[in-house]
Formats: structure tokens, C-alpha cells, sequence
């Protein structure tokens, strides 16, 4: 693959945030032109496949040279191309560049200097994309031969490994600086999100007025969001408050129980585990309910009195029963994200999320814990 591509470039579409307009100038030479075909040079953003952004062009004379000047919309991520070749370069405000290239082979026949950090980028850059095919070719082999699928996998994390090792020198020679920014697209961000994170504001602190990093540090943002969403009821977070009316119809809200530990516990009269688990939540109940332990049942049936009947075959003596009758529609289970029942939150004093899907010896061994006995 001879197209160098700083894939982050390619994932957004720049706008404009107030940018400040830099002045540039790149020079040097390109041999091996064929005539009548990419005669001149361009500035540009990049957008993936052959969608390019043009904002300088320069004629390559007929000994190879040429000069860009001009000014850009501001400091940025760019690339240096000929025809649908390029390189990535940084510019900033007054960047002077010399480029000197092959025009057969552009990304990896070149020389730049005037910008260590674009260097390192297009280093970066190269490596990347020769593991990413090593690791594709390594797929598609196991695809084709499955039974020596235990010798690809061992001669793939040679590979591997060399790359990761690799990918760490690179991230602690280019701290605190732009070329960072194609290292996120080597990242699992779920996995390394701490990674991702770091890599975020260190690009953000030293190339502010980027429009790429400030579409980076946006992206960062809606994934800092989705994951609070999806953790919302992570350790130490307060838990959601709802109000739902209990079996006499009786509104009854969550922090009205503030002072107590609760067990919020989703059930219903179906549910076969929710049933078989209501023993030992009645114990448990019994045991430390004098200490400041309490159960707030919400329940996912759709019939009132099989409802009922249930509390008072399986003997839930707490008064905190809530309900709409709307099955898995509940307004709570939804506001919880509930999937499946039997599943429990257990709530401090405070209203903060202690754990959740306790159930059976995990949540007697976390009562004595909090209780001391």
C-alpha cells in the first residue's frame, strides 16, 4: 500500500472554529515525472479514497522544481501531495519546508526537513500501516488453513509484539506533541482508554487552534459521554431517583430511602430466579433491617393481583413495593437499563451505587461487610 494516511483526517470534516490564517512556504524537487501526467504539487486536506481539500498549487518546472507560498486557513494537519501520492505534514505559522521526492514513489522515496514532527508522523504512519497489513494477511491466512491455526497465531505475536514495542518508544520520544495524533488510530480506545485519553490532551496542549485536534478532542468528549452513560452505575455514582407508585397506588420515590442501605431489586411474579433468590433477600432483610438495610422491590409484572400474590406467597414484608404493570416496559427498569431479571442494586447511604447484580452468597458476604457482622 503506497498511499501514506493519517486515518484520523479521514474520520472528520473540518469546520471552522474561529481559525487563525498561517503563512507558509514549501520548495525542493521531484524526479522521475512523467511527462504530461502530475505536473504540479498541492497543499491539501485529506478525506480518504481520492477526496482531497486544495488550498496551494504549485507548477513543477521542467527540471523537477517548485515553490509553494501562500497562506492557509490555519496551523494544521496537511498533506503534501502529487497526484493522488502524498505525505502528512504539520504547518504551522511561517513553516518553511523542503521537499525533495520521487514522483514513482512519493511516500516512502522522499526527504522533508523544516518539521521534525511531520517526520514522525509519516514514520509512524508507515509502520502502522505495515503491521495492519501483516495482521490482515495473517487473518486471511487463518481463514484459508484454520488447522495450523496454532502456528499463525505464535509467528503473528512476534509481529505483533515488535509493533507494540515499537508503537511505546514512539509515544515516549514524541511526548507532548502532534505527532501523536496517528497513534489513536492504532489504539482499541474501550481497551486503552487511558491511553486514548493521554494521547488526547497531550495533542490538545500542544497544537490548540488545530481544526483536527479540536475534531479529535471532540470525538474524546462524545466517548467520555458514552461511556459515563453506559457506566452510570459504576461504584460511587449516585444512583438514578424515580418516583413509582406502590401497591395501594401511593407514589414512592428512591431518595426518600437516603439514610438507609438499599437493595434495589428488579423482579417479577414470572420470574423463576427472581422467586428462587426472594428467600434469601427475605434473610438478609430480617437480619439487618433494624441496622439501616432496606429493599426496594420494583417489579416487572403486568398483572396486579399475580403481583400481589407473589409479595405475600414469598413473604416480602418490606414496605417498599413499586410497580407501573408495564412488563418489560417499566419506566424504571428502562431508566436502568435492565435487561434481565433477576438484577440488583445496592445503594449506600448516601445514594451512591455500592455494586450491582449481587445476588445469593455475594450480596450476604457485602452486607456483613457494611453491618461488621
Amino acid at each position: 500500500m503506497k498511499k501514506a494516511l493519517l486515518i484520523l483526517v479521514v474520520l472528520v470534516q473540518l469546520q471552522v472554529w474561529g481559525q487563525t490564517p498561517i503563512k507558509v512556504e514549501i520548495s525542493g524537487s521531484i524526479f522521475n515525472i512523467t511527462a504530461g501526467k502530475d505536473d504540479s504539487v498541492k497543499i491539501s486536506h485529506y478525506f480518504g479514497g481520492t477526496n482531497y481539500k486544495d488550498y496551494l498549487a504549485a507548477k513543477i518546472d521542467k527540471k523537477g522544481n517548485y515553490a509553494l507560498k501562500g497562506t492557509l486557513p490555519s496551523k494544521d494537519y496537511y498533506v503534501f501531495r502529487l497526484g493522488n501520492q502524498h505525505i502528512n505534514i504539520i504547518l504551522r505559522d511561517t513553516s518553511k519546508l523542503r521537499i525533495h521526492a520521487d514522483a514513482k514513489n512519493l511516500v516512502y522515496v522522499h526527504s522533508l526537513a523544516g518539521s521534525d514532527e511531520s517526520n514522525q508522523v509519516n514514520e509512524f504512519v508507515r509502520e502502522m500501516q505495515a503491521y495492519n497489513a501483516k495482521r490482515d494477511s495473517a487473518s486471511n491466512l487463518l481463514k484459508m488453513h484454520p488447522e495450523n491455526g496454532e502456528a499463525i497465531n505464535q509467528s503473528f505475536q512476534t509481529i505483533y509484539y515488535n509493533f507494540q514495542s515499537y508503537k511505546q518508544r514512539y509515544m515516549a520520544m514524541n511526548q507532548n506533541t502532534p505527532a501523536l495524533l496517528p497513534v489513536i488510530s492504532s489504539i482499541e480506545v474501550d481497551k486503552e482508554f487511558a491511553t486514548y485519553e493521554s494521547i488526547v490532551k497531550q495533542i490538545t496542549e500542544s497544537f490548540a487552534g488545530s481544526p483536527v485536534i479540536e475534531a479529535t478532542r471532540q470525538q474524546y468528549q462524545e466517548k467520555v459521554r458514552q461511556m459515563e452513560a453506559m457506566n452510570f452505575l459504576s461504584p460511587g455514582k449516585v444512583a438514578p431517583d424515580f418516583t413509582q407508585n406502590d401497591v395501594n397506588g401511593k407514589p414512592v420515590t428512591l431518595s426518600s430511602l437516603r439514610g438507609n442501605v438499599v437493595l434495589l431489586d428488579f423482579w417479577a411474579s414470572w420470574c423463576g430466579p427472581c422467586r428462587a433468590e426472594n428467600p434469601n433477600v427475605v434473610a438478609l432483610y430480617d437480619k439487618y433491617k433494624d441496622k439501616g438495610f432496606t429493599v426496594m422491590s420494583v417489579s416487572l409484572d403486568k398483572e396486579k393481583q399475580k403481583w400481589l400474590d407473589a409479595i405475600a406467597k414469598d413473604k416480602l414484608v418490606w414496605p417498599n413495593h413499586v410497580s407501573d404493570l408495564k412488563f418489560w416496559s417499566n419506566e424504571v427498569a428502562k431508566l436502568y437499563q435492565v435487561t434481565g431479571i433477576p438484577f440488583t442494586v445496592l445503594i449506600d447511604k448516601e445514594g451512591k451505587v455500592i455494586a450491582t447484580k449481587l445476588r445469593g452468597p455475594q450480596l450476604e458476604a457485602t452486607l456483613q461487610q457494611l453491618f461488621g457482622f
